[in-house]
């Protein structure tokens, strides 16, 4: 789906008189997102996965009411989501390769974890922006909401399939980029199911690589190594990264961790990173880094709103942020390399 260009979105010359375009279509916004959520939830695009079919056929499979189904449908189309051939429709090139749960590729985890979650949440931003408190789980005081989730089977198992989502595609570009034939082995810390960690160790072959994560995680982990066939390259070691030591290894990848927790937490563990690792060694930081004037991108932003929401204390940060702090633990030299989309790195090499 392509983001809309400034002139789609109500931009104007010095000449034009004021458009409200730009502003309905953001304040409307919540409906595009909650027509795509609804259609993961119905698993619509695994559905039509090399069966495109029309929409009486669909309301049949899907349990759509037929009032709905056209109006539902033609909306995914005009979004991107869907084509349609006359009366039949069927996935996009880019829906069939991430939105299909049956395939690798499928990031329609993360989505579910929003449907589920994060959309219940957001309707309390206001409430968050007054208060500075969390809306989650960890609302009601008792712990975080990873100590909720964390104790859940059904719900850890929801939030580890979220967070390959949320990280795939990342993670491939991370294993091509960063200069790994310099390195022998990695951690991945708080890797969760271990995607990538995984994407890591398909692209370079000489790598020993370690995924690190708390105890309730290893079938999980285990599970998803074995499916990826890594065995014997790929292993899980438990631990909590406050507690326990990380392990030693060349190059220590933190994704989408340092943004979970405040500021004195993100200093601790960068500079835990910094003790593990062997001179010459490199620490990854890998999230949603907001651009340094913080004005270019919303969506770290925005995820950085996320973080008020579901946590007590996380936010996200600028690079130069990162560097700083990576500079203060005592690394000799740091940069920031983008990614993909919104997710940039941030290199310590110590």
């Amino acid at each position: 789906m392509h983001s809309p260009d400034a002139k789609s979105l109500g931009a104007r010359d010095a000449s034009s008189p004021p458009s409200p375009v730009r502003i309905m279509q953001l304040g409307l916004g919540f409906m595009a997102s909650r027509a795509i959520l609804s259609a993961i939830d119905l698993g619509l695009f695994t559905n039509l996965a090399g069966r495109p079919a029309n929409s009486e056929t669909l309301s049949k499979q899907l349990g759509i009411h037929p009032r709905a189904s056209s109006d539902f449908l033609d909306a995914l189309v005009a979004l991107g989501l869907l084509a349609r051939a006359g009366q039949i429709y069927s996935n996009t090139p880019e829906a069939d390769f991430f939105l299909d749960k049956a395939k690798p590729s499928y990031i329609g985890g993360f989505l579910e974890m929003c449907s589920a979650r994060l959309y219940p949440f957001w309707d309390l931003l206001t409430e968050a922006l007054k208060t500075g408190q969390p809306q989650s789980e960890a609302k009601s005081g008792e712990g975080n909401s990873f100590d909720t989730l964390y104790a859940d089977p059904q719900r850890l198992k929801g939030f580890l399939s979220a967070m390959t989502g949320f990280s795939l595609s990342a993670a491939t570009v991370l294993a091509e980029k960063f200069p790994w034939r310099n390195y022998k082995s990695f951690a991945d810390v708080g890797g969760a199911q271990g995607t990538v960690a995984a994407q890591i160790a398909l692209g370079n072959p000489h790598l020993q690589c370690i995924v690190f994560d708390l105890p309730a995680v290893k079938p999980h982990a285990e599970e998803y190594i074995q499916a990826m066939n890594l065995e014997g390259r790929l292993r899980f070691v438990a631990g909590d990264f406050f507690k326990d030591a990380l392990p030693i290894v060349d190059v220590i990848v933190m994704g989408h961790i340092l943004h979970d927790w405040d500021l004195e937490e993100k200093k601790r563990l960068i500079r835990k990173a910094y003790d593990a690792l062997p001179a010459g060694g490199a620490f990854l930081a890998l999230d949603s880094v907001i651009d340094d004037e913080r004005r270019g991108n919303p969506l770290p932003l925005l995820i950085s709103l996320n973080m008020l929401i579901e946590t007590p204390g996380g936010f996200d940060y600028c690079g130069s942020d990162c560097r700083q702090w990576m500079s203060e633990a005592g690394f000799r030299e740091t940069r920031v390399e983008h990614l993909l989309g919104h997710d940039s790195m941030v290199v310590g090499i110590k």
